[in-house]
C-alpha cells in the first residue's frame, strides 16, 4: 500500500512530456444577465472566448500551488521550494521563497491577501511542511513538520481567515486530516473517527491543489483515485466527519481518478481528472454535482483527456475553466459541457472574488487571459 500510494502522489511529478505555464488570467466583467447572481466575463454568451497572452516568470519551478487574491495580486508555490508572488497582474513576479527550502516540493498555497499566505510542502516524513508569512514573504515561519514516516500531506484549504484543514493520505487506512484554527499558525491532527475507510489503494492527487476544497465556513471536499473507484467525501463541520460518494470518473489504476475539485458553493460543484499518463484516454474525465457531493453526473461533454485543475468563474452560476497539460476547456452550462480553447498545458487555475482568475504550471511561464 506504501508504493501504491506513493507512486499515486509522485506521479505528477514524473512526466516530462507534461509542460505547463504560470498563467495570470484578468477577466473583465460585464453586467449580470437575468439569474446569473452577479457580473459574468464580457466574452460569456457573445460567442467569443477567452485567449491566453504569454509572460515570463523569470524561473523555471512548476507551480501547481496557486492562491489568486485579485486581478493584480497572486501567489505560485511549486518545485526547488519556490514560492512568487505578483502584484502587477502578472507583468512582474517576485520570488519570495522561504530560506532554505530549495530540497522542498510546494504543492498548495493559500493567500488571504498580498501580505498573508500558508504554503505546503508535500514528502515523506518530515518533508510534508507547512509554512506562512504576514509580510508578503519578507519572512516566513515553519509552523508544522510532519513527524509520522507514514503520514503524507498533499493540499490545504481554509474556510476563512483562522480555520483551516490539509488533507493526508491514509494512515492505517483512513485519510488524515490536519487542522489549524489560527490561521495556519498552529496545527493539529484531528481524530480519525469520523473518517470513512479509505478504498486498497486510495488516496489523494498533489496535482493542482485542489484534492480538498472548501466552500464557505464549513463544508470542505476530498478527491480520490487509485482505487476501484473513484469517490469524494463531503464533511459540513470542518473536517471533524466525513461522508463518502462515489463518481463516475474512471479509476482503477494508480494514474487515474478525481484530480480536482471546485465548489461555486455548498451545493454546485465540478470534479475533474482522468488517466494522467500521457497518450491515455480519459473518458469521463468530468463530472457535476448539484447536491453537495452526495451524487455526481458525468458532463455530456466532457474534455477530450485528464484535466487536473477546475475553477468557477466568480458572479457566475454557470462559467468555469478546467486545465491539464492537453489544454484548457471552458463550460458555459455549469459544468454539463465542455469546450477546448487551447492546447498548452497548465496544472492548475484559480479565481478570485473581483474577477481576477490564474492559473500555474511548469517552466516558469505567464500568461494573460482576454476577452476575444
Amino acid at each position: 500500500m506504501r508504493r501504491t500510494g506513493k507512486t499515486l502522489r509522485r506521479l505528477c511529478g514524473l512526466t516530462g512530456a507534461l509542460t505547463g505555464a504560470v498563467l495570470a488570467l484578468a477577466v473583465t466583467t460585464a453586467p449580470a444577465r437575468a439569474g446569473s447572481g452577479g457580473a459574468g466575463p464580457a466574452w460569456e454568451g457573445r460567442g467569443a472566448g477567452p485567449a491566453w497572452e504569454s509572460r515570463d516568470a523569470g524561473t523555471d519551478a512548476r507551480f501547481r500551488g496557486l492562491a489568486a487574491v485579485s486581478r493584480s495580486t497572486a501567489w505560485a508555490a511549486g518545485t526547488k521550494g519556490t514560492v512568487l508572488l505578483t502584484r502587477d497582474g502578472g507583468r512582474s513576479w517576485r520570488n519570495v521563497s522561504p530560506p532554505g527550502a530549495d530540497a522542498l516540493e510546494f504543492r498548495d498555497v493559500e493567500a488571504f491577501d498580498g501580505r498573508r499566505a500558508v504554503v505546503l510542502a508535500i514528502g515523506e516524513g518530515e518533508a510534508s511542511r507547512v509554512f506562512r508569512t504576514d509580510d508578503g514573504g519578507s519572512t516566513w515561519t515553519e509552523t508544522f513538520r510532519n513527524t509520522d514516516p507514514k503520514a503524507f500531506y498533499d493540499c490545504l484549504t481554509f474556510f476563512d481567515p483562522r480555520h483551516g484543514i490539509a488533507l493526508g493520505d491514509p494512515v492505517d487506512g483512513r485519510f488524515r486530516i490536519l487542522a489549524t484554527g489560527d490561521g495556519g499558525r498552529s496545527w493539529r491532527v484531528l481524530p480519525a473517527r469520523g473518517m470513512p475507510a479509505a478504498l486498497p489503494g486510495e488516496a489523494a492527487f498533489a496535482a493542482s491543489g485542489q484534492c480538498v476544497v472548501s466552500s464557505g465556513r464549513h463544508d470542505a471536499w476530498i478527491a480520490t483515485g487509485g482505487a476501484a473507484s473513484s469517490r469524494v467525501l463531503h464533511s459540513a463541520d470542518r473536517g471533524r466527519t466525513w461522508t463518502v460518494a462515489g463518481t463516475p470518473v474512471p479509476a482503477g489504476d494508480s494514474a487515474r481518478g478525481v484530480f480536482g475539485l471546485a465548489f461555486r458553493d455548498r451545493t454546485h460543484g465540478l470534479a475533474v481528472g482522468g488517466d494522467y499518463r500521457t497518450g491515455q484516454s480519459s473518458e469521463r474525465a468530468a463530472a457535476v454535482s448539484g447536491d453537495g457531493g452526495t451524487t455526481w453526473t458525468t458532463a455530456s461533454r466532457p474534455p477530450g483527456s485528464y484535466r487536473s485543475g477546475v475553477a468557477w468563474l466568480p458572479h457566475s452560476r454557470t462559467t468555469a475553466l478546467a486545465v491539464g497539460p492537453a489544454g484548457s476547456d471552458l463550460t458555459t452550462d455549469g459544468g454539463r459541457t465542455w469546450r477546448a480553447f487551447d492546447t498548452g498545458s497548465y496544472d492548475t487555475v484559480d479565481c478570485a472574488p473581483d474577477g481576477g482568475c490564474w492559473a500555474a504550471g511548469e517552466k516558469g511561464r505567464l500568461a494573460r487571459l482576454s476577452g476575444r
